[in-house]
């Protein structure tokens, strides 16, 4: 009976611990970045795409945000807010270092907050 016992807990615990490590392959955000033009939008993409596990970028100009797909199993949020940060782009997460944002082209430089 005690044999029964521990094997049943020890299964039970490998099986949570599964399900707390799956993660979705599919996860999709959005989240608020500046940019004012076209040029902001291809940088802004391109610096979430550098992400492994970014599996769709799309930002809109007209709301100031992007719209991912994301392998969570791959990479998060933090690191595609990071990598477009890291571009001159504050996001709702990560505010660009002052020398990344004034890298930009001019019609680029967004009003920061």
């Amino acid at each position: 009976m005690k044999t029964f016992i521990v094997v049943l807990v020890a299964s039970l615990f490998s099986l949570s611990g599964i399900a707390q490590e799956k993660k979705s392959k599919n996860k999709k955000v959005e989240f608020k970045v500046a940019g004012n033009c076209e040029m902001c939008e291809k940088r802004i993409e391109k610096a979430a795409f550098s992400v492994k596990g970014v599996k769709s970028a799309d930002w809109h100009i007209d709301h100031k945000d992007i719209h991912l797909i994301i392998d969570e199993n791959k990479c998060s949020v933090e690191d595609v807010a990071k990598a477009i940060a890291a571009v001159g782009h504050d996001t709702e997460f990560i505010k660009a270092k002052d020398e990344d944002y004034e890298k930009l082209h001019g019609c680029c430089l967004y009003n920061r907050l």
